[in-house]
Order: structure tokens, then sequence, then C-alpha cells
């Protein structure tokens, strides 16, 4: 499937706006700690390349959370925004934080043996492991236990 079309979006109290093009409607969910922690719960993303347009880039924090990942989020409100790999600039925006979400598919699970007990997602999805995850995703040799969606 090609990209799809702009898609606007931004943080809870307004401080961020932004613009991005999804590759497709597909979303991620990932289970790994660090995810958790960030969002309260599952970070669900969409890849939507390196070109993000974003307006309010000083209310953006930027959380380094590996050598090769940044967390971005609303240092005004706290939104989680986008994981972004370092090395292609490319943006995992979070699904909830676009004005549309209508169409979204959830078609993966990463990280799915960190998933906690207490709630199970109903969809049928690609299930990959932290080991299957790292191995997809991660860079050789990098050290960071915990990739994005």
């Amino acid at each position: 499937m090609g990209q799809t079309e702009k898609l606007d979006g931004g943080c809870l109290c307004g401080a961020v706006r932004f613009s991005a093009t999804p590759d497709n409607r597909h979303s991620g969910a990932c289970h790994c700690d660090m995810c958790r922690r960030w969002t309260a719960g599952s970070f669900y993303a969409t890849a939507c390349g390196s070109a993000v347009e974003i307006h309010g880039e000083s209310s953006i924090g930027i959380y380094s959370s590996s050598d090769w990942a940044e967390r971005h989020f609303c240092k005004q409100c706290g939104t989680s925004l986008w994981y972004k790999l370092k090395s292609t600039g490319e943006h995992y925006v979070s699904i909830e934080a676009f004005d549309d979400t209508e169409g979204f598919e959830l078609v993966r699970q990463i990280y799915i043996d960190e998933k906690p007990t207490y709630y199970a997602l109903c969809n049928e999805t690609q299930n990959m492991t932290a080991a299957q995850a790292e191995a997809a995703f991660a860079p050789s040799n990098s050290g960071d236990e915990n990739v994005g969606s």
C-alpha cells in the first residue's frame, strides 16, 4: 500500500501541532517496558518517514532513550508525540496524537513477551517477541534493549 494523505495532529494542550504522511494506515503496538512507562500504556504508532512538519517546536522535549532513538513529547502537557530513529530520521508517530484516527488498522504487536497479563488485544496481528523485534528493527550492536513501534 502506498502513502496515505497528510494528517494533522498535536498535543493535548495545543502547544505542538504537526502534519505527517503515514506510509500506510497500518499501526503497531509496542509492549516494551520503556514504551509502557513513556505512554502509561502500550505505544500505538505508525511510520511516517522523516518529513514531519512541526509547529511549536520550542515546546517539544526530546528524551534520548538509546544510542539510536529519541522520544519526542510536549514539554507543556506531556503528550507522547513520536519515536524517532536517529540514523534515518524516521518518525513513528503516536496514532492518538493525530486529529483523525479513523481508518488505522492494528497489524503488529512487538515485545509481546513483555506485555503485562492484565490486558489483551483482540485484533489478529503479527506478534513479535523482544528478540524478534530487535532482530528486525534494531541496528546491530546498538546496545539498546527497547525498540519503539
